[in-house]
């Protein structure tokens, strides 16, 4: 079993930037891979980017590649999302997830069989 539990959501200008941080507890976190997921009103949960059991790998949807950057840090037992250059659609309920396998289906969500609570991301325009 693994608890994530996200923080780091808030109300933001567009062209701001926040910073999510997903906690883990539980099983031994550098085992699995994690992914970050949103879900904005009357839209479904989509992919936001991955992350590989090290910071070697990682993965982004089109539509924040190169303005947001995940990371982990091991020891902390701890991901992030560095988010730049915000945008009005970027608003969504943000959601971390952890994966114990790695597959190049990184960005479905059942790969994933943890899930944190989700925190909210407001961007004003």
């Amino acid at each position: 079993q693994v608890r994530l539990v996200e923080s780091g959501g808030g109300l933001v200008q567009a062209g701001g930037s926040l910073r999510l941080s997903c906690a883990a507890s539980g099983r031994t976190f550098s085992r699995y891979a994690m992914g970050w997921f949103r879900q904005a009103p009357g839209k479904e949960r989509e992919f936001v980017a991955a992350i590989g059991w090290t910071a070697g790998n990682t993965y982004y949807a089109d539509s924040v590649k190169g303005r947001f950057t995940i990371s982990r840090d091991n020891a902390k037992n701890t991901m992030y999302l560095q988010m730049n250059s915000l945008k009005p659609e970027d608003t969504a309920v943000y959601y971390c997830a952890a994966n114990p396998s790695w597959r190049d289906t990184y960005y479905r969500r059942d790969e994933y069989d943890y899930w944190g609570q989700g925190t909210q991301v407001t961007v004003s325009s």
